[in-house]
């Protein structure tokens, strides 16, 4: 019987860095792998921007293989520098509504220039 288990959260020590994932050392005998997909829930397009070789990190155990002494691991789900844990914000609906970009660039540019030329009535700028 392992002390490792699915679900459980452990400490371990990056030791490679590949184009497909991060290996971790978690002892002295057992080693495991999070997959890029484990990463982060968004895309990974360079793994180094989430950890380099000899950062100790908290993983999650997805999986065991005790004749191999390997395990799966994920930091998808672990607040972890990189990773994206924030709460989404609901947006606010506003009484105008929404308009295309297409429809708001044009005022403002016009609100930008007037804010440059110091224009105090906006009558008189059209």
């Amino acid at each position: 019987m392992t002390k490792y288990k699915k679900g459980k959260i452990v400490k371990g020590a990056v030791t490679g860095i590949e184009s497909y994932g991060i290996f971790v050392s978690l002892d002295e005998f057992y080693s495991g792998l999070i997959h890029i997909s484990e990463i982060s829930h968004d895309y990974v397009k360079n793994i180094n921007d989430y950890v380099n070789i000899g950062d100790i990190i908290y993983v999650e155990i997805l999986d065991v293989d005790e004749k191999l002494a390997q395990l799966k691991l994920s930091i998808k789900n672990i607040n972890y520098k990189g990773t994206n844990n924030f709460k989404k914000r609901k947006i606010k609906e506003t009484k105008s509504g929404f308009k295309t970009l297409k429809e708001k660039l044009p005022f403002w540019i016009k609100e930008n220039i007037r804010k440059k030329l110091n224009v105090i009535d906006k009558k008189k700028f059209k």
